[in-house]
């Protein structure tokens, strides 16, 4: 691993013997002998990184359909015919970046170079900030079969991060958690670090990675205008501006593109009044009253954040869509508290009834009246 780490470039790897461990990691595994450390890695929020980029994409002239899906794709001059369940759209390229469902479209494009990707599910624990300063680092074991096995992460937020297993799954929307597999990321994660606090787990979860029997990245352009990016599984999101590049080369090359001199690489973020000296928060709070308002006690999150995100481009419509831009309803009661509070502010800045509002989009509704309609 040091090895490959050197061959591809990768800056101050090192192997370093247990006692240099144990000083930067008190809580490291009794059996824990040596490690590759790895210091240019990071930690990001996925979802800020996600949001930043989109926000980044509508300034520039992105256009987003959401809460659609795409049902085929008819080759027309100059391009393609992209068929919906809310009509078709013309394009002059289609880069397909479906996640566990990029082989279906890519299918639909190449059926004489089928791809198929399987879903490996991936449980994993989330715990509470007090279990912040237990590891300092992304501690890894060895990789293996299904990849780099069960890790135990610091947040930029202040949790612990648990996991993930790797199951296969027939079931493309199967996120839900099994008792077998958290037990799986309980046994495997003491492996590397001793004496973790799982009692402070506020939530667990399950994601999917699209795992493609070759085991390997498929980007490249299939067919004329359109572009595969399909079966990035772990480290996609490590991957992801790298693979965005690789894939705008693509693009500009097939369409015979020039930069934009007017692209704006900025992206203004989501105020956080807790960052902020006092005097300038309470300034904030005397111009705008709605940043004194705390909504989510356990994260400290204002109704001014919140009518924040909703009113960006790409904003916030669901609950999710504002937990997930200001963390409102991801702390240690996981929304118990707030949810009613998110429902009221979203149903009133998009000016639509509560019942209306959503967990996730779709069909992910929260209510379906209220007792004073029906009495």
């Amino acid at each position: 691993l040091y090895e490959n780490g050197v061959a591809n470039g990768v800056e101050g790897l090192r192997i370093i013997e247990r006692d240099e461990l144990v000083k930067m990691e008190p809580n490291v595994s009794d059996n824990a002998v040596a490690a590759l450390w790895a210091p240019t890695g990071g930690i990001v929020c996925p979802f800020g990184l996600t949001y930043a980029f989109a926000e980044n994409a509508a300034k520039n002239g992105v256009k987003f359909q959401f809460d659609t899906t795409v049902t085929g794709f008819a080759p027309i001059e100059g391009g393609w015919r992209v068929e919906t369940d809310k009509g078709s759209f013309e394009t002059r390229l289609v880069v397909n970046a479906a996640g566990v469902h990029a082989d279906e479209l890519h299918n639909a494009v190449d059926a004489a170079h089928p791809m198929q990707i399987i879903a490996r599910r991936g449980d994993y624990f989330l715990l509470d900030h007090a279990a912040a300063g237990h590891v300092h680092h992304t501690i890894f074991q060895l990789p293996g079969k299904y990849g780099k096995g069960v890790l135990v992460t610091p947040t930029v937020h202040g949790n612990l991060l648990v996991g993930p297993t790797a199951i296969d799954v027939d079931d493309k929307e199967a996120t839900a958690t099994t008792a077998a597999g958290l037990n799986e990321v309980r046994e495997k994660s003491g492996l590397a670090v001793k004496d973790l606090p799982m009692r402070q787990t506020i939530t667990s979860f399950a994601g999917l990675r699209a795992h493609e029997p070759r085991h390997d990245f498929f980007i490249g352009e299939i067919a004329p205008g359109f572009v595969d990016c399909a079966a990035i599984e772990s480290p996609g999101l490590s991957s992801a501006p790298a693979v965005g590049a690789m894939v705008a080369d693509i693009v500009k090359n097939s369409l015979h593109l020039e930069d934009d001199p007017t692209f704006d690489p900025t992206r203004k973020g989501i105020l956080d009044p807790k960052t902020l000296p006092f005097e300038e928060r309470a300034a904030l709070i005397k111009e705008n009253p709605a940043y004194g308002q705390i909504i989510c006690r356990c994260e400290s999150v204002t109704e001014g954040e919140i009518i924040d995100a909703i009113h960006r481009v790409p904003g916030a419509r669901s609950l999710d869509g504002v937990k997930r831009r200001t963390r409102a309803g991801m702390g240690r009661c996981q929304a118990g508290f707030c949810s009613p509070r998110v429902m009221e502010i979203l149903a009133r800045e998009l000016g639509v009834t509560q019942s209306e509002i959503t967990k996730a989009g779709g069909k992910s509704k929260i209510i379906v009246g209220t007792n004073k309609d029906t009495f």
